[in-house]
């Protein structure tokens, strides 16, 4: 009778370890968002100095037209043996006149993300296709052929 409680004890165990290791992996990437700190951050009120205050530097800086700054946070849920797929996306854009001061605050999710499928494993390109010992051997005899020309441009006859 003990070995059969013992037995089902260590069943019991067993399925317990292998469920855990089944479990979600959490990763959190990029700006931290804290509700109350994001909402405070109000157009004709705030500035870039008082932005850099609250929030921190952000994740990145618009290069062309209106100056902008994105705070970018993003959770990832991996099952083991799994790619990450990504669970809450959140992108906060804040927008400045040219006197520094926030024109315009945005939030974005996961609405705005693109997924992107790479086409197979070869990038597609112009042209033929060439093969192993075409692109090995393809230039012999190409060197001094008639009709290429000589080295240097011109022609050596006289």
């Amino acid at each position: 009778m003990k070995a059969v409680r013992f037995l089902g004890a260590g069943a019991l165990l067993a399925m317990t370890l292998a469920a855990g290791g089944c479990a979600s992996i959490k990763e959190h990437r990029g700006f931290i968002v804290d509700p109350t700190l994001t909402a405070s951050i109000q157009p004709g009120i705030d500035n870039k100095q008082s932005v850099q205050g609250t929030l921190g530097h952000p994740s990145f800086e618009s290069q062309f037209g209106q100056p902008t700054w994105y705070y970018v946070s993003s959770t990832t849920g991996r099952r083991p043996f799994v790619n990450p797929r990504i669970r809450e996306h959140q992108v906060l854009a804040i927008q400045f006149d040219p006197a520094g001061n926030v024109a315009s605050v945005e939030r974005t999710g996961l609405d705005k993300v693109v997924f992107l499928s790479p086409d197979g494993d070869k990038t597609p390109t112009l042209g033929r296709e060439r093969g192993f010992f075409e692109d090995l051997f393809g230039n012999i005899g190409a060197v001094g052929a008639p009709g290429v020309g000589a080295p240097g441009g011109g022609n050596t006859g006289p």
